[in-house]
């Protein structure tokens, strides 16, 4: 395999051709540091919140697809996949992720000192979690869960770096528990699209467990979500152009959700995914001018 060849499957291994899946880690993380009393964060705090998130997220991804690589070959929508096509093997597999969990180690350790020893703990407590979250779907009828608790710690994270500890009042609790809904409901939502090979393989997802209700659960953790961000972001003392952009949000989530009913097209879970990625950079725009930056 030539270098090219060999960098493409690296590259989508991490899933870096898919920026959607990227970007959608990174959005809780903006929301904490919006809603943090310090902010607006300076830039340079922005920048490693980003480089960790990314590092942490392209881990996941590789994770995934090595708990997966048996798995993956027999699922219509995954079967393409750098290691379940045989254009990645194991070993480069585990080198990319022992790279991807250094350059997270080197962004915490290069986060301010007040609140490094803080993020440290929390990032080692993200590891396990994280790496375990695939096999999930092995014994847990709803390992989206498992995911969103996953996904909260790019709250607490962000928040601890900026603040140097936990405090800060509701916001902090708040946002943490909309992240967990969100990501609940738009990765039950990406399980409805394998819904038919997982349950020939055996493999367990919210989608399957919820069945006909997994649109109407989407749709209410959506308008929770959107409701917990809406206090803790009161509670940030936000100014009125924060409103606005946050009603759109809300409805247009629900549109979204809505548009899960009945018997809708493959692609439309896809679509939905991205839209998601959308709305919530919509509701960070909201946070951002909302708290005069």
């Amino acid at each position: 395999m030539n270098i090219r060849a060999s960098l493409r499957g690296w590259f989508e291994l991490l899933r870096w051709h898919k920026p959607s899946g990227r970007l959608i880690l990174l959005i809780p993380a903006g929301w904490a540091l919006w809603l943090t009393p310090q902010a607006p964060p300076t830039p340079s705090l922005v920048g490693l919140i980003v480089a960790g998130g990314l590092a942490v997220s392209g881990a996941g991804c590789v994770a995934n697809d090595l708990w997966d690589r048996r798995i993956d070959p027999l699922v219509e929508r995954t079967r393409t996949r750098p290691l379940a096509s045989g254009r990645v093997g194991v070993v480069e597999a585990v080198l990319l992720l022992l790279a991807c969990l250094l350059v997270a180690l080197a962004v915490v350790l290069a986060l301010p000192a007040a609140g490094r020893g803080l993020c440290l703990a929390l990032a080692a407590a993200t590891l396990p979690p994280v790496l375990l979250y695939p096999s999930a779907k092995r014994w847990f009828a709803y390992p989206q869960l498992v995911l969103a608790f996953c996904w909260g710690f790019a709250v607490l994270i962000p928040w601890a770096a900026a603040t140097a500890g936990l405090g800060g009042g509701w916001p902090l609790p708040l946002a943490w528990l909309a992240t967990l809904l969100w990501t609940f409901g738009f990765d039950t939502v990406y399980a409805m699209a394998d819904r038919t090979d997982d349950a020939v393989l055996g493999v367990r997802s919210s989608a399957i467990s919820l069945g006909e209700d997994a649109a109407t659960a989407v749709a209410l953790c959506y308008a929770a979500a959107a409701l917990l961000l809406a206090v803790a972001a009161t509670g940030a003392g936000v100014s009125w152009i924060f409103w606005p952009l946050w009603t759109l949000a809300a409805a247009g989530m629900q549109r979204e959700a809505g548009r899960l009913r009945g018997q809708p097209p493959r692609s439309r879970y896809g679509e939905h995914f991205s839209r998601q990625v959308q709305l919530g950079s919509l509701l960070l725009l909201a946070l951002v001018l909302g708290r005069g930056a």
